[in-house]
């Protein structure tokens, strides 16, 4: 069941006369009967040593941490060197820490038995020798995974503040796994939530990806709110929150989520950009109006100018790459297109790329929003059904009961011929 790329990965420094390990989550979901996503390796061996045995097939990535990523065409073997303590070594160069406490550079080598200290939860200190068909567990790891235990290694609030995105994994985890959080680890997580913010926002974007479309995202969202996460995440969107938790947006992320559960469930693809533009789409809509009410802009700028501003401040806390914003904004300008169901306007609509994700989010604001919406996403259900005979009936019906103003015909002006006066040579 282990990956044959990583089996020969560590075969091959084990014929240079290195020691190498099959390491980690790959072996943990493996004892726990489920399909890796992925196969680390962890070595004695440097980087550099690792790249002097690999050559081309090897390329160096990292600045915090130095690591190789083996490559066998689109599959990658991430192979790092063994860590050690990096309180133990004077050199600055590699080890360096913030004043929080948090770890900006992390290239401290060491042995098996300190990196596996150096490891994050119980579980994932696991390492197979495939030379030796032997399994090394330094924590009691294997006992943990059989009760059902998430537990860090070494004292929570170090561990977390050496790197804060440890409280998001642990979060993962107990989704993912169906696992609770020991009791020494678990009371640290909401008073040291703020350090989230010391986080790159690149970084916590690719986090909060793995958060929210594991497959487990609604019960991901609960533990965020209940462990004080997800207001570091998106902050930007509390003030749309009620005590009850039944506001609109909050509806609204949690239709998003379960549906997000049930592609993954199917084994359908998941955009990112679809989710983020269900979770913003409230507080999008409070802003237009705002701007409709007391700029006194037209429907279009105001859109324009809030999802800039929607989106100004989700990329704050969670940078997300241009091609997902764009996409996001092509599913909000979408619902104002859902909107005009006269002559050549739907299909027109229905050309668009993002006119299934865009109608996707109608159904979802039916869902919460009841009324017109309900009215808008059942027409629109039935115009995709429909033949081009029914679709020319369905567009006749709207312009009976919404009939367009007629444009007005100008005239062009003819122009009076200029003349030409003669000139004396």
């Amino acid at each position: 069941m282990i990956s044959k790329n990583a089996l020969s990965v560590v075969e091959k420094l084990n014929r240079n006369g290195y020691e190498a390990y099959v390491v980690g989550g790959c072996l943990r979901d493996l004892l726990l009967d489920k399909k890796p996503k992925d196969f680390d390796v962890a070595t004695n061996a440097r980087p550099d040593q690792i790249q002097a045995i690999f050559q081309r097939q090897c390329r160096l990535v990292g600045r915090r941490f130095r690591l190789a990523h083996i490559m066998f065409g689109r599959d990658i073997i991430e192979v790092a060197t063994f860590r050690a303590n990096h309180s133990d070594i004077e050199n600055e160069n590699a080890s360096k820490q913030s004043e929080e406490g948090m770890l900006l550079r992390d290239n401290v080598y060491g042995t098996l038995e300190q990196d596996a200290e150096r490891r994050d939860f119980t579980v994932n200190a696991l390492y197979y020798s495939p030379k030796d068909n032997l399994v090394y567990d330094y924590f009691n790891g294997i006992e943990d995974l059989k009760a059902g235990k998430l537990r860090l290694i070494g004292d929570p609030v170090t561990r977390y503040q050496e790197d804060p995105v440890r409280m998001l994994r642990s979060i993962r985890f107990m989704a993912k796994l169906d696992m609770f959080l020991d009791k020494s680890s678990a009371p640290h997580i909401r008073k040291l939530a703020h350090l989230l913010k010391n986080i790159p926002p690149a970084r916590l974007f690719d986090e909060s990806l793995k958060l929210l479309q594991s497959g487990q995202g609604v019960k991901t969202y609960n533990l965020l709110r209940e462990y004080h996460l997800f207001e570091q995440l998106f902050p930007s969107l509390m003030p749309y929150f009620t005590e009850r938790g039944d506001s609109f947006a909050e509806r609204m992320i949690l239709t998003a989520l379960t549906s997000t559960d049930e592609r993954i469930a199917d084994k359908l693809r998941v955009n990112p950009a679809f989710l983020f533009a269900a979770f913003f789409w409230y507080p999008l809509r409070e802003k237009v109006e705002i701007l409709k009410n007391e700029g006194g802009l037209n429907n279009h700028d105001a859109y324009a100018l809030a999802s800039n501003e929607i989106l100004d401040l989700f990329c704050k806390n969670l940078a997300a790459p241009r091609r997902h914003t764009a996409t996001i904004r092509d599913i909000w300008f979408l619902q104002l297109q859902l909107l005009k169901r006269n002559g050549k306007a739907p299909e027109r609509t229905m050309e668009h790329n993002k006119f299934r994700a865009a109608f996707d989010l109608l159904a979802m604001r039916a869902e919460i929003e009841g009324g017109e919406a309900i009215e808008l996403s059942a027409w629109w259900h039935e115009y995709q059904l429909s033949t081009d005979e029914q679709r020319s009936a369905l567009v006749k019906e709207q312009d009976k009961q919404h009939p367009q103003g007629k444009k007005k015909f100008y005239r062009p002006r003819r122009r009076k011929p200029k003349v030409k006066t003669a000139t004396n040579p």
